[in-house]
């Protein structure tokens, strides 16, 4: 379970994130993002450390192959934990990243593992749409 100060801290953060991004303000947005990144990093292996901080700071990061580097470092601690929804939700992510980096092969892998840990999860309209990717991504 994620400590909820820094859950409510990591959800503003995004916020502040996509509006700065929204309204085109870097400079805003790079504050905000060297917060979250201070986040993950302070609490990094210590009793507050979660997937969540890491999947958020990858999915804000610009440089495709450092966001990969961290959705890894994000499943990683999904697994320690077990969390089938981060599992699931980190390689969807991961599966749509390399899709736009041209890594077919690996999004379809990222999307069958996907597929394996959504089984255990109750959201089924994202299973849904990680059915439907993985079948679009075997059909090319």
């Amino acid at each position: 379970m994620i400590n909820t100060k820094i859950y409510k801290a990591i959800y503003k953060l995004a916020e502040e994130l996509l509006e700065a991004d929204r309204i085109g303000n870097q400079e805003k947005f790079d504050a905000f993002y060297a917060e979250l990144k201070a986040i993950c990093n302070d609490n990094e292996n210590t009793d507050k450390d979660h997937p969540e901080q890491w999947e958020t700071l990858a999915d804000f990061t610009a440089d495709l192959d450092g966001a990969l580097v961290i959705y890894e470092k994000a499943l990683a601690k999904a697994t320690a934990i077990n969390s089938k929804d981060h599992l699931s939700s980190i390689a969807f992510s991961m599966a749509v990243l390399q899709m736009e980096m041209g890594e077919k092969p690996a999004a379809i892998t990222s999307l069958q593992n996907a597929k394996i840990t959504a089984n255990k999860i109750e959201d089924k309209e994202f299973k849904v749409e990680i059915d439907e990717l993985l079948t679009k991504l075997l059909a090319e």
